[in-house]
């Protein structure tokens, strides 16, 4: 088939301090996309303020490979928004989207082509099992997806990381959303999913390094993917109030029936305890307050996403 006739895969590749896992990654990439004759490539890997040496293997990788190109950060801007700087950067009718550290298998990716190509604009990567994760790590993505799809407003299939194919309209769209705080499972999930698939998959123990993603990480992602797409944080705050509100209500009438008709002395340590748990409460409610109105002063400061150069074969622009 002509090549200017086949359909272009972006796949974007987010790295951060991955220099030992890059070749292994590219090789196995280049092999597993050599197996789809009907479509051309592009692989756009984004660099996100690695501290090693893996800028410089990727500007060999672009020296070698016209349909490789590189997003450079000037810092660390995150994973979510290096995700989101791929695609800005992407020219596909469809994009792949997968880590560095080989926990997300190349042989998929066929996989995944041929699904798009049959037809559908959503192709889900699940995990059936993790390799690398411990037992203690399984029960923090669990918890994960448990809290999240119950406070907040969408619904993220278990064990479905970021390694998925968008095509068609969800790909304009997703470029189109410039939130600052972002979780792309969250934002395709928040649009509605229109005849998706799921492949299963193992993913593999990290060939070299360590997980970037700790426990305080999760924590975080957690918190603003709640945040981001839902209130009920808010209306649960309200709840509560009201909640403590009628129990202050009802232990002061208790108070002063004790007080002028069964005539027994006040309980002390009962009202510091009381004091001292409202007092935690009101703490909590004004952090989950705090959390709201630090997105909306964040959005409205309007800055850029990201800054970076990019690397191409031949050419460097700003």
């Amino acid at each position: 088939m002509n090549s200017s006739l086949k359909k272009l895969v972006s796949i974007v590749i987010s790295v951060y301090n991955e220099e030992k896992n890059l070749l292994p990654l590219y090789k196995e990439l280049i092999e597993n996309l050599e197996k789809c004759p009907q479509v051309t490539y592009e692989l756009i890997f984004v660099n996100d303020g690695s501290a090693d040496g893996s800028l410089g293997i990727l500007s060999n990788l672009v020296a070698k490979n016209k349909d490789v190109r590189v997003v450079n950060f000037a810092r660390n801007f995150g994973h979510e928004i290096a995700m989101t700087a791929g695609l800005d950067h992407s020219r596909g009718e469809a994009v792949i989207f997968m880590d560095a550290d080989l926990q997300h298998p190349p042989h998929v990716v066929p996989k995944m082509i041929e699904k798009w190509l049959a037809g559908h604009d959503v192709v889900l990567g699940k995990i059936t099992t993790n390799e690398d994760k411990t037992a203690f790590r399984r029960l923090l993505s669990k918890a994960f997806y448990r809290v999240v799809n119950f406070i907040s407003d969408v619904n993220i299939p278990e064990n479905t990381p970021d390694f998925r194919l968008i095509a068609g309209d969800y790909v304009t769209t997703i470029k189109n959303m410039r939130e600052n705080s972002r979780m792309f499972r969250g934002m395709l999930n928040w649009l509605g999913i229109f005849n998706a698939v799921q492949i299963e998959f193992v993913a593999p123990k990290r060939l070299e390094g360590k997980t970037n993603y700790n426990f305080v990480k999760s924590m975080r992602l957690a918190i603003d993917s709640i945040i981001q797409f839902s209130i009920k944080p808010l209306r649960l705050s309200i709840y509560f109030s009201i909640i403590c509100a009628l129990a202050s209500l009802s232990f002061g009438l208790i108070t002063i029936y004790e007080h002028y008709v069964a005539h027994q002395p006040s309980g002390y340590a009962t009202i510091i305890c009381l004091i001292t748990f409202l007092a935690s409460l009101q703490f909590v409610l004004i952090g989950i307050l705090g959390e709201y109105i630090g997105r909306i002063h964040i959005e409205s400061r309007d800055r850029p996403l990201y800054f970076a150069k990019i690397i191409e074969r031949n050419e460097a622009k700003n």
